[in-house]
Protein backbone atom coordinates (compact mmCIF):
# COMPACT_ATOMS: atom_id res chain seq x y z
CA UNK A 1 0.00 0.00 0.00
CA UNK A 2 1.25 3.36 -0.56
CA UNK A 3 1.14 6.31 2.02
CA UNK A 4 -1.94 7.30 2.92
CA UNK A 5 -3.19 10.30 1.36
CA UNK A 6 -3.60 13.85 3.13
CA UNK A 7 -7.17 15.19 3.07
CA UNK A 8 -6.95 18.37 1.72
CA UNK A 9 -6.92 21.79 3.56
CA UNK A 10 -10.01 23.04 4.91
CA UNK A 11 -10.98 26.55 3.32
CA UNK A 12 -12.39 29.19 5.44
CA UNK A 13 -14.13 32.60 3.49
CA UNK A 14 -13.95 34.97 5.97
CA UNK A 15 -17.15 37.75 5.56
CA UNK A 16 -17.50 41.27 6.95
CA UNK A 17 -21.00 41.18 7.88
CA UNK A 18 -23.11 38.10 9.56
CA UNK A 19 -24.79 36.12 6.69
CA UNK A 20 -28.47 37.02 6.05
CA UNK A 21 -31.17 34.03 7.48
CA UNK A 22 -33.62 32.74 4.87
CA UNK A 23 -36.68 31.85 6.81
CA UNK A 24 -38.60 28.90 5.20
CA UNK A 25 -41.85 28.64 3.18
CA UNK A 26 -45.19 29.22 5.02
CA UNK A 27 -47.71 26.47 5.05
CA UNK A 28 -47.36 24.19 1.45
CA UNK A 29 -44.43 24.89 0.57
CA UNK A 30 -45.15 28.45 -1.18
CA UNK A 31 -44.55 31.64 0.23
CA UNK A 32 -46.73 34.05 0.38
CA UNK A 33 -46.03 35.96 -2.57
CA UNK A 34 -45.75 32.68 -4.97
CA UNK A 35 -48.27 32.97 -7.44
CA UNK A 36 -50.37 29.93 -8.70
CA UNK A 37 -50.12 27.98 -11.69
CA UNK A 38 -53.21 29.63 -13.71
CA UNK A 39 -51.62 33.50 -12.07
CA UNK A 40 -48.49 33.33 -13.51
CA UNK A 41 -49.84 32.22 -17.11
CA UNK A 42 -51.58 35.44 -16.92
CA UNK A 43 -48.38 37.49 -15.83
CA UNK A 44 -47.03 36.20 -19.10
CA UNK A 45 -45.99 38.64 -21.91
CA UNK A 46 -48.44 38.21 -24.47
CA UNK A 47 -47.84 38.23 -27.93
CA UNK A 48 -51.83 38.31 -29.32
CA UNK A 49 -52.07 41.66 -28.47
CA UNK A 50 -53.22 44.57 -30.96
CA UNK A 51 -56.21 44.75 -33.58
CA UNK A 52 -57.41 41.56 -35.57
CA UNK A 53 -58.38 41.44 -38.70
CA UNK A 54 -62.11 40.58 -39.27
CA UNK A 55 -62.49 37.10 -38.13
CA UNK A 56 -64.22 34.54 -40.45
CA UNK A 57 -65.07 31.15 -40.17
CA UNK A 58 -63.38 28.82 -41.85
CA UNK A 59 -63.82 25.17 -40.96
CA UNK A 60 -66.83 23.69 -38.43
CA UNK A 61 -66.70 20.60 -36.45
CA UNK A 62 -70.35 19.13 -35.93
CA UNK A 63 -70.52 16.27 -33.45
CA UNK A 64 -66.73 15.10 -34.36
CA UNK A 65 -65.91 11.52 -32.77
CA UNK A 66 -63.20 9.26 -33.52
CA UNK A 67 -62.12 5.75 -32.33
CA UNK A 68 -59.63 3.61 -32.92
CA UNK A 69 -60.35 -0.35 -32.81
CA UNK A 70 -63.75 0.55 -31.29
CA UNK A 71 -62.11 2.63 -28.71
CA UNK A 72 -63.48 6.50 -28.66
CA UNK A 73 -60.13 9.02 -28.94
CA UNK A 74 -62.64 11.93 -29.36
CA UNK A 75 -66.28 12.22 -28.64
CA UNK A 76 -68.84 14.18 -30.28
CA UNK A 77 -67.02 17.77 -30.78
CA UNK A 78 -68.24 20.58 -31.93
CA UNK A 79 -66.23 23.69 -32.45
CA UNK A 80 -65.26 26.47 -34.95
CA UNK A 81 -62.03 26.95 -36.54
CA UNK A 82 -61.75 30.99 -37.54
CA UNK A 83 -59.61 33.05 -39.31
CA UNK A 84 -57.93 35.89 -37.72
CA UNK A 85 -57.99 34.07 -34.60
CA UNK A 86 -55.48 31.20 -33.23
CA UNK A 87 -57.11 28.22 -31.87
CA UNK A 88 -55.43 26.44 -28.87
CA UNK A 89 -55.95 22.86 -28.37
CA UNK A 90 -54.19 22.39 -25.06
CA UNK A 91 -55.10 19.23 -22.89
CA UNK A 92 -52.87 15.99 -21.17
CA UNK A 93 -51.31 13.21 -23.14
CA UNK A 94 -53.89 11.41 -24.79
CA UNK A 95 -56.47 13.28 -23.90
CA UNK A 96 -57.22 13.64 -28.25
CA UNK A 97 -56.06 16.92 -29.15
CA UNK A 98 -53.60 15.12 -31.94
CA UNK A 99 -56.62 13.23 -33.35
CA UNK A 100 -58.63 15.67 -33.36
CA UNK A 101 -56.40 18.07 -35.35
CA UNK A 102 -55.75 15.36 -37.88
CA UNK A 103 -59.03 14.83 -38.51
CA UNK A 104 -59.53 18.50 -39.87
CA UNK A 105 -57.32 17.08 -43.48
CA UNK A 106 -58.35 13.66 -42.79
CA UNK A 107 -55.17 12.23 -42.18
CA UNK A 108 -56.18 10.51 -39.30
CA UNK A 109 -58.42 8.25 -42.60
CA UNK A 110 -54.63 6.49 -43.13
CA UNK A 111 -54.98 4.63 -39.50
CA UNK A 112 -56.43 1.34 -40.89
CA UNK A 113 -58.33 1.12 -37.18
CA UNK A 114 -60.09 4.55 -37.36
CA UNK A 115 -63.25 5.53 -37.50
CA UNK A 116 -64.92 8.98 -37.52
CA UNK A 117 -68.66 10.13 -37.11
CA UNK A 118 -69.82 13.44 -37.49
CA UNK A 119 -68.98 16.50 -40.33
CA UNK A 120 -66.33 18.77 -40.52
CA UNK A 121 -67.17 21.12 -43.04
CA UNK A 122 -64.51 23.60 -44.72
CA UNK A 123 -66.25 26.33 -45.95
CA UNK A 124 -69.38 24.91 -45.60
CA UNK A 125 -68.56 21.85 -47.79
CA UNK A 126 -68.03 18.27 -45.83
CA UNK A 127 -64.87 17.40 -46.40
CA UNK A 128 -65.76 13.99 -47.42
CA UNK A 129 -67.05 15.16 -50.44
CA UNK A 130 -63.39 17.08 -51.40
CA UNK A 131 -60.87 15.78 -53.01
CA UNK A 132 -58.19 14.82 -50.29
CA UNK A 133 -55.10 15.95 -51.98
CA UNK A 134 -57.26 19.35 -52.93
CA UNK A 135 -58.12 19.10 -49.25
CA UNK A 136 -54.94 19.19 -47.71
CA UNK A 137 -53.62 21.91 -49.83
CA UNK A 138 -56.23 24.04 -48.25
CA UNK A 139 -55.58 22.74 -44.99
CA UNK A 140 -51.88 22.47 -44.37
CA UNK A 141 -50.08 20.93 -41.69
CA UNK A 142 -46.85 21.43 -40.00
CA UNK A 143 -45.36 18.77 -37.32
CA UNK A 144 -43.67 18.31 -34.07
CA UNK A 145 -40.67 17.17 -35.78
CA UNK A 146 -39.48 19.42 -38.45
CA UNK A 147 -39.75 17.29 -42.08
CA UNK A 148 -38.00 19.02 -44.64
CA UNK A 149 -37.61 17.35 -47.99
CA UNK A 150 -33.49 15.96 -48.87
CA UNK A 151 -33.80 18.64 -51.72
CA UNK A 152 -32.90 22.15 -51.53
CA UNK A 153 -34.56 25.49 -49.78
CA UNK A 154 -35.82 26.54 -53.40
CA UNK A 155 -37.35 23.23 -53.97
CA UNK A 156 -38.61 22.41 -50.92
CA UNK A 157 -40.75 25.27 -51.23
CA UNK A 158 -41.31 25.05 -55.13
CA UNK A 159 -42.29 20.98 -54.76
CA UNK A 160 -46.38 21.90 -54.09
CA UNK A 161 -46.49 24.02 -56.62
CA UNK A 162 -44.90 22.23 -59.11
CA UNK A 163 -47.51 19.40 -58.38
CA UNK A 164 -50.28 21.74 -58.81
CA UNK A 165 -49.42 22.50 -62.79
CA UNK A 166 -49.67 20.14 -65.50
CA UNK A 167 -46.56 21.20 -67.07
CA UNK A 168 -43.41 21.65 -65.44
CA UNK A 169 -42.84 25.22 -64.36
CA UNK A 170 -39.26 26.56 -64.80
CA UNK A 171 -37.31 27.88 -61.54
CA UNK A 172 -37.89 31.40 -63.07
CA UNK A 173 -41.25 31.18 -63.28
CA UNK A 174 -41.25 29.45 -59.54
CA UNK A 175 -38.75 32.00 -58.06
CA UNK A 176 -41.43 35.12 -56.65
CA UNK A 177 -43.68 32.47 -55.29
CA UNK A 178 -41.28 30.52 -53.36
CA UNK A 179 -39.86 34.30 -52.16
CA UNK A 180 -43.00 35.11 -51.40
CA UNK A 181 -43.66 32.04 -49.36
CA UNK A 182 -39.60 32.60 -47.87
CA UNK A 183 -41.02 36.03 -46.87
CA UNK A 184 -44.43 35.20 -45.38
CA UNK A 185 -42.56 32.45 -43.30
CA UNK A 186 -39.54 35.21 -41.65
CA UNK A 187 -36.68 32.76 -43.78
CA UNK A 188 -35.82 34.82 -47.11
CA UNK A 189 -33.82 37.31 -45.11
CA UNK A 190 -31.53 34.11 -43.31
CA UNK A 191 -31.56 31.89 -46.74
CA UNK A 192 -32.14 34.09 -49.95
CA UNK A 193 -28.42 34.22 -50.57
CA UNK A 194 -28.74 30.54 -51.41
CA UNK A 195 -31.83 28.80 -52.10
CA UNK A 196 -29.64 25.77 -53.45
CA UNK A 197 -28.60 25.24 -49.84
CA UNK A 198 -30.04 21.61 -48.85
CA UNK A 199 -32.47 22.09 -46.45
CA UNK A 200 -31.36 19.25 -44.27
CA UNK A 201 -28.43 21.64 -43.07
CA UNK A 202 -30.44 24.01 -41.69
CA UNK A 203 -30.86 24.63 -38.15
CA UNK A 204 -33.78 23.21 -36.64
CA UNK A 205 -36.00 26.16 -36.40
CA UNK A 206 -35.15 27.32 -39.91
CA UNK A 207 -36.33 23.18 -41.28
CA UNK A 208 -39.56 24.26 -39.28
CA UNK A 209 -40.15 27.81 -40.96
CA UNK A 210 -39.13 26.52 -44.26
CA UNK A 211 -41.94 23.39 -43.58
CA UNK A 212 -44.19 26.06 -42.86
CA UNK A 213 -43.19 28.08 -45.85
CA UNK A 214 -43.66 24.71 -48.34
CA UNK A 215 -47.42 25.34 -47.01
CA UNK A 216 -47.59 28.43 -47.42
CA UNK A 217 -46.28 28.27 -50.79
CA UNK A 218 -49.82 26.93 -52.13
CA UNK A 219 -52.46 29.41 -50.47
CA UNK A 220 -54.23 27.20 -47.75
CA UNK A 221 -56.93 28.69 -45.96
CA UNK A 222 -56.65 26.62 -42.47
CA UNK A 223 -52.78 25.64 -41.46
CA UNK A 224 -52.76 23.13 -38.44
CA UNK A 225 -49.74 23.20 -36.31
CA UNK A 226 -48.97 19.91 -34.00
CA UNK A 227 -46.60 21.22 -31.25
CA UNK A 228 -44.29 22.60 -34.09
CA UNK A 229 -41.89 24.21 -31.16
CA UNK A 230 -41.31 21.32 -28.98
CA UNK A 231 -38.18 20.74 -30.71
CA UNK A 232 -36.69 23.82 -30.38
CA UNK A 233 -34.54 26.32 -28.73
CA UNK A 234 -36.33 29.34 -27.42
CA UNK A 235 -34.67 32.15 -29.91
CA UNK A 236 -36.39 29.31 -32.45
CA UNK A 237 -39.63 29.06 -30.82
CA UNK A 238 -39.68 33.10 -30.22
CA UNK A 239 -39.40 33.21 -33.96
CA UNK A 240 -42.47 30.79 -34.55
CA UNK A 241 -44.85 32.37 -32.26
CA UNK A 242 -44.03 35.37 -33.83
CA UNK A 243 -44.70 34.15 -37.04
CA UNK A 244 -48.12 32.67 -35.42
CA UNK A 245 -49.46 35.77 -34.94
CA UNK A 246 -48.32 37.68 -38.14
CA UNK A 247 -50.37 34.48 -40.33
CA UNK A 248 -53.26 34.63 -38.11
CA UNK A 249 -54.32 37.80 -40.27
CA UNK A 250 -54.20 35.82 -43.32
CA UNK A 251 -55.39 32.18 -42.51
CA UNK A 252 -56.95 30.33 -40.13
CA UNK A 253 -54.46 28.62 -37.32
CA UNK A 254 -54.98 25.65 -35.21
CA UNK A 255 -52.26 24.10 -32.47
CA UNK A 256 -51.67 21.85 -30.48
CA UNK A 257 -49.44 22.38 -27.48
CA UNK A 258 -48.73 20.91 -24.00
CA UNK A 259 -47.31 24.26 -23.07
CA UNK A 260 -49.63 26.34 -21.19
CA UNK A 261 -47.81 29.65 -21.37
CA UNK A 262 -47.11 28.81 -24.96
CA UNK A 263 -50.78 29.01 -25.72
CA UNK A 264 -51.78 31.97 -23.35
CA UNK A 265 -48.89 33.95 -25.48
CA UNK A 266 -50.78 32.82 -28.74
CA UNK A 267 -54.16 31.59 -28.98
CA UNK A 268 -56.95 33.64 -29.07
CA UNK A 269 -59.48 30.88 -28.29
CA UNK A 270 -58.88 27.80 -26.28
CA UNK A 271 -60.29 24.31 -26.11
CA UNK A 272 -59.29 22.45 -23.23
CA UNK A 273 -60.26 18.28 -23.80
CA UNK A 274 -59.94 15.49 -21.34
CA UNK A 275 -60.14 11.73 -22.00
CA UNK A 276 -61.62 12.62 -25.75
CA UNK A 277 -64.29 15.06 -24.32
CA UNK A 278 -64.42 18.64 -24.79
CA UNK A 279 -64.43 20.04 -21.22
CA UNK A 280 -64.15 23.70 -22.17
CA UNK A 281 -64.36 26.12 -24.95
CA UNK A 282 -63.29 29.66 -25.21
CA UNK A 283 -61.72 33.15 -25.04
CA UNK A 284 -58.05 32.46 -23.54
CA UNK A 285 -58.16 35.06 -20.75
CA UNK A 286 -61.38 33.23 -20.01
CA UNK A 287 -60.50 29.72 -19.91
CA UNK A 288 -57.14 30.67 -18.02
CA UNK A 289 -58.28 33.24 -16.00
CA UNK A 290 -61.53 31.80 -14.94
CA UNK A 291 -62.27 28.87 -16.07
CA UNK A 292 -65.54 27.62 -15.52
CA UNK A 293 -65.15 23.28 -15.54
CA UNK A 294 -63.66 22.24 -12.45
CA UNK A 295 -61.65 20.20 -14.54
CA UNK A 296 -59.86 22.91 -16.68
CA UNK A 297 -59.46 25.03 -13.29
CA UNK A 298 -57.20 21.84 -12.01
CA UNK A 299 -55.54 21.34 -15.43
CA UNK A 300 -54.11 25.39 -15.97
CA UNK A 301 -53.66 25.73 -11.98
CA UNK A 302 -51.00 22.54 -12.34
CA UNK A 303 -53.15 19.93 -10.47
CA UNK A 304 -52.77 17.32 -13.05
CA UNK A 305 -50.97 17.33 -16.55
Amino acid sequence: MGPLKQPPPVRRIVVDDEPTIVQPPKGNGTTEEAKTGAAALLSAPRKREGKRATIKERMTLDELGVAYAGKPAVKAVSLPVRQGEVLGLIGPSGCGKTTLLRSLNRLVDQTPTASRSGTIYLDDQDVDLLDVTELRRQVGMVFQQPNPFPMSVFDNVAYGLRERGSRRPSRAALRPAVEEALERAGLLEEVKDNLMHPALRLSGGQQQRLCIARSLAVGPEVLLLDEPCSALDPRSTSLIEELIMSLREEIAIVIVTHNLQQAYRVADRVAFMYLGDLVEYGDADGVFGAPKAKRTREYVSGGFG
